[in-house]
Order: structure tokens, then C-alpha cells, then sequence
């Protein structure tokens, strides 16, 4: 059933509940089809720890993270209509894969205690493994950077502008006082940040990027870090851009989300098979680029465009997507074919294209 709904998910993008009754393959009436969905979503066997930690750890052993190598971790919240959702991710080629959330009973940001929560299970999960905790303004809390430093865990934290920092060099002043204009860069090193006493001293890593194509960042960075290279921060934090694209994926770029109006226990389970989905479909487009499959999915150039058009997901997804029609419309796809005999050798190409993005899945 877990199989199914997940190519379900792929092909309807869609976690409504009433939706995915309605296209699930059981000879039983719409009702029975749509109280086994909200039975099977109830199932204490749909546990992240029980059902997504193994298969995470399994796949980052037999990737190209050995013991002892870093693991980039980004922290966020996301408000999806009266949930609110807190996610610990991983981030790989520029993509956060999600590894861990809870949902909070409440409103508005997180406090220590639920981060402390949220983490917890991610140190045990990857023992042995240096973790780079990544954290926007929501995170600035010193008491975060002293509990992580503690642990043994790097961490790059941006701070609000009002946060006060003291060090040998500066007196204590809020960090706007800096001036930080763009294209100016600073690094200041064995700084206390914050007026309260008892906490360690960390290093602060000011950045604000020049104008670039006519835009202009409304602010700059200040990063409150454990690590001791600026650019080793500035190059890290730019990574935490990957968990913004994985939630507009799961929302309207993709799985439509928001649309669902699940129970707190169901939503955690439609979650778990949004994770699965997403997960694959990014995988599977990374395979579909590595062996060169790519230009049978997406325009590879476009005039005037430099970045790349499509995301490993939308590859993936879409990927998965053009084999199904061709599998549901085979007999009409094949009569198409034999209309055009001098296509036959690039239909021979697509067709073993087919066979290779298949096994991706």
C-alpha cells in the first residue's frame, strides 16, 4: 500500500486524501477506499524513526559520505495552513532531503527546548559523522550555539541586526553599529554574543554581497559560526538555500501540500510519503543527468539563460511521469510509431532511454 500511494503521489502530485481514494487502484467503493487510506495514514508503523531513519542511513553509507566525513544540516519552519512544521534536512547538491520534523502546537517561532528535540535524533542517527548545523535568524539564540558547541557540532547561526557582540576590538554594540555596506566583508574572531554571561565565545562572519544584475540584497549577513574561516561560513550558509526549494517542491512545485486537510497524525504520515517521493525523484533525476538522459526530459539551453532550466526533482519527477504515459498508452504510442518508420532508429534510442530511467525507480 506504501508503494502504491508513493506512485500515486508521482503521478497525480496530489496528498488529498479524497483524491488519492479516488484514484486508488481497489475494486471497493469510494468509501471503503477512502477509510483504508485514513486507517493505513492512523498506522503507528508510519514512523520516521521506525521507516525513514534506516533507509537514510543506508543510503548516506553507501554514498560517498564515509565515517568521519561532514554532513551539512539546515534548520526551518514552515507554516502549512494550521500546522506548524519544524524540519532538520540534509543538504546535498544544492537539495535538502528531509530528515527529521515535528509537528508544533502552536503558533510562531521554535524555542530551545524543541530544537534540542529536533536534533537530538539526527546526532544519534549520524554517529560518527562531523554535523554543520545551518541556521537563518529564527536560530540566533547563543543558548542554541553553546548546547551545539558543546556537543561537538560546527554551526553557522545568522543573527538579527539588534544582537549585541563584545569582543577585545569592540565594545558592546548591536551589530547594525558595524555599518556593513555592500561589498564590505569583516570577520571577527572570540566574540561574546550577547549581553548575558556564562556563554563561550564564538567567531562572527559579516558578509554583504554587491549588486548583482541590478538587485540588491535588502541586508546583509551576520553569522555567528564556530568554525574558523570566513569563507568556510560564507560558502557554508549559502547552502541553507536548498531547504527553500525542497519546501516550495512539496507545496505548489509539486506535491500540493497545502491542499490536504489531513488530521496532525495523518499529516505527519502524508508528510513521511512526501519525504519518500520527493526523495526518490530527486535521485532518480541525478541519475537521469549522470548517465545523460536529461535531454529526452527537459530543454537543456534556453536564450539568455544561464542558470539551468530544471532541478534533479523536476527531472526525476517528470522523468517517471513520460515513462507511465507511454506504459498506459502503449498500444496508441506504438500505432504512432508505425506511422513513421524513418523515426524508427530514434525511437529505438528513446525507447531504451525509457529502460534506463525506469530503473531508476
Amino acid at each position: 500500500m506504501l508503494q502504491i500511494l508513493v506512485m500515486l503521489l508521482q503521478f497525480h502530485k496530489t496528498v488529498t486524501i479524497e483524491k488519492l481514494a479516488a484514484l486508488f487502484p481497489q475494486p471497493i467503493k469510494f468509501e471503503s477506499r477512502r477509510r483504508s487510506l485514513q486507517r493505513f495514514l492512523s498506522l503507528p508503523q508510519l514512523s520516521i524513526k521506525l521507516l525513514w531513519f534506516p533507509v537514510l542511513k543506508r543510503w548516506v553509507k553507501i554514498s560517498k559520505y564515509k565515517k568521519g566525513k561532514r554532513l551539512t544540516l539546515a534548520l526551518d519552519r514552515t507554516q502549512w495552513r494550521d500546522q506548524n512544521i519544524f524540519v532538520i534536512s540534509l543538504i546535498e547538491d544544492r537539495r535538502a532531503i528531509p530528515i527529521y520534523w515535528l509537528s508544533l502546537a502552536k503558533r510562531g517561532c521554535s524555542n530551545l527546548r524543541e530544537q534540542k528535540e529536533l536534533i537530538r535524533p539526527v546526532i544519534r542517527l549520524f554517529k560518527g559523522y562531523q554535523l554543520l548545523v545551518l541556521g537563518d535568524r529564527e536560530f540566533h539564540s547563543v543558548k542554541l550555539a553553546n548546547w551545539l558547541d558543546t556537543k561537538g557540532i560546527d554551526f553557522v547561526l545568522r543573527q538579527k541586526q539588534a544582537t549585541y557582540i563584545q569582543s577585545k576590538d569592540y565594545q558592546c554594540q548591536p551589530l547594525q553599529a558595524l555599518g556593513l555596506k555592500p561589498g564590505i566583508s569583516l570577520f571577527i574572531q572570540d566574540i561574546q554574543a550577547t549581553k548575558q554571561k556564562g556563554f563561550g565565545k564564538f567567531n562572527l562572519a559579516a558578509y554583504y554581497p554587491q549588486k548583482y544584475r541590478g538587485k540588491l540584497e535588502p541586508s546583509g549577513w551576520y553569522l555567528l559560526t564556530n568554525l574558523k574561516r570566513f569563507n568556510a561560513a560564507i560558502m557554508a550558509f549559502k547552502l541553507r538555500s536548498g531547504i527553500e526549494a525542497m519546501f516550495k517542491d512539496c507545496k505548489t512545485g509539486g506535491y500540493n501540500l497545502e491542499s490536504t486537510h489531513a488530521t496532525a497524525q495523518r499529516l505527519m504520515a502524508l508528510i513521511l510519503l512526501i519525504v519518500i517521493a520527493y526523495s526518490c525523484a530527486v535521485l532518480a533525476g541525478r541519475h537521469s543527468r549522470k548517465i545523460g538522459l536529461q535531454k529526452y526530459l527537459a530543454r537543456l539551453q534556453e536564450l539568455k539563460r544561464t542558470a539551468r532550466r530544471h532541478s534533479s526533482f523536476w527531472i526525476g519527477l517528470y522523468g517517471h511521469l513520460w515513462v507511465g504515459a507511454m506504459e498506459f498508452w502503449s498500444e496508441m504510442a506504438n500505432a504512432l510509431m508505425r506511422l513513421k518508420p524513418h523515426k524508427l532508429p530514434y525511437f529505438h534510442k528513446g525507447l531504451r532511454a525509457m529502460t534506463l530511467i525506469q530503473s531508476a525507480f
